[in-house]
């Protein structure tokens, strides 16, 4: 590479996938000077002084001035007014992507607010993560081995597009693409329903007057299961929002397989359990073998 493939990268959320992203485009080279954007000055002072950004504004429409590419790290919440703030900072040039886990909801947001911009506005979202959260838990290899999702639309440029998967590539992602509502329904099913069932269990134990002595012996399973409810609940809160339609329908089919569940064992079904748990057991040994793909947290 003869000189780094963005002059001036914009974050705007400096958390642990912003940060990271910042860390590791650095540790490769890819850009000369990453901006952070947020709403809180000792925050982003904080991320100064780990080197994940060079220097730090609050007003988002400044930091995306002179910036060719631009990440969008906030919570979906946030989405539309942080697009709709930093929209007249933009140049004529500027990429600009997000890390959203639901994306048809983020599209909707960037179509009705960067205006002329839209085209150069590529959706991804890196299956990457941790239960920590804030700059402090942001490191480089954090998207190294793992998938991200683009979900461009029909108006994506393809130099945008190729721009932001030659980011990620870099970075040592897997990089798919797909439609955005498909990502959202599978994204409901294989995290946004895990992160709901690890909080629900962990609610309903803690409500319980055993919960004291249920926690205490809590094995390595209940700790296993339940790791992601310590998850930023802003996050999580906003994504349910963001992606209701397919997380409702795979509640209700959950509920329905739970069920079915529950009648089995009331009827002291040996032979339905002891099925259903092979075919689980086959499933899970055959997606977690060697290259059947990495795991993350959305």
């Amino acid at each position: 590479m003869s000189g780094p493939a963005f002059q001036r990268m914009a974050v705007a959320g400096v958390g642990l996938i912003g940060g990271s992203l910042a860390l590791a485009a650095r540790a490769v080279g890819l850009c000369a000077e990453v901006v952070g954007i947020g709403r809180r000055p000792e925050r982003l002072a904080r991320a100064v002084e780990l080197g994940v950004v060079d220097r730090w504004t609050t007003e988002p429409a400044e930091g995306a001035a002179g910036a060719d590419l631009v990440v969008l790290a906030v919570p979906l919440g946030a989405m539309r007014a942080l697009m709709e703030a930093l929209a007249p900072g933009l140049g004529p040039e500027a990429v600009v992507t997000d890390v959203g886990s639901a994306k048809a909801a983020v599209v909707t947001d960037a179509r009705l607010t960067l205006g002329a911009a839209f085209p150069r506005f590529v959706p991804g979202h890196p299956i990457a993560g941790t239960e920590r959260s804030g700059v402090e838990a942001a490191f480089a290899g954090l998207f190294r081995g793992h998938r991200v999702i683009l979900t461009p639309v029909a108006e994506t440029e393809a130099g945008a597009l190729g721009r932001v998967r030659a980011l990620w590539e870099a970075l040592g992602a897997t990089v798919v693409e797909m439609d955005p509502s498909r990502h959202d329904r599978i994204l409901a099913a294989t995290s946004h329903l895990p992160h709901l069932l690890a909080y629900a269990l962990v609610d309903l134990l803690a409500g319980l007057d055993e919960r004291e002595e249920i926690f205490a012996n809590a094995a390595g399973g209940f700790r296993d299961f339940t790791r992601i409810a310590s998850s930023d609940p802003v996050m999580w809160r906003d994504i349910c929002l963001a992606n209701r339609e397919a997380l409702v329908a795979m509640l209700d089919r959950y509920g329905e397989a739970l069920a079915a569940l529950r009648a089995a064992v009331e009827a002291g079904d040996g032979a339905a359990l002891e099925s259903l748990f092979a075919r689980a057991k086959a499933a899970r040994d055959a997606c977690a073998a060697p290259g059947a793909g990495g795991e993350g947290q959305a």
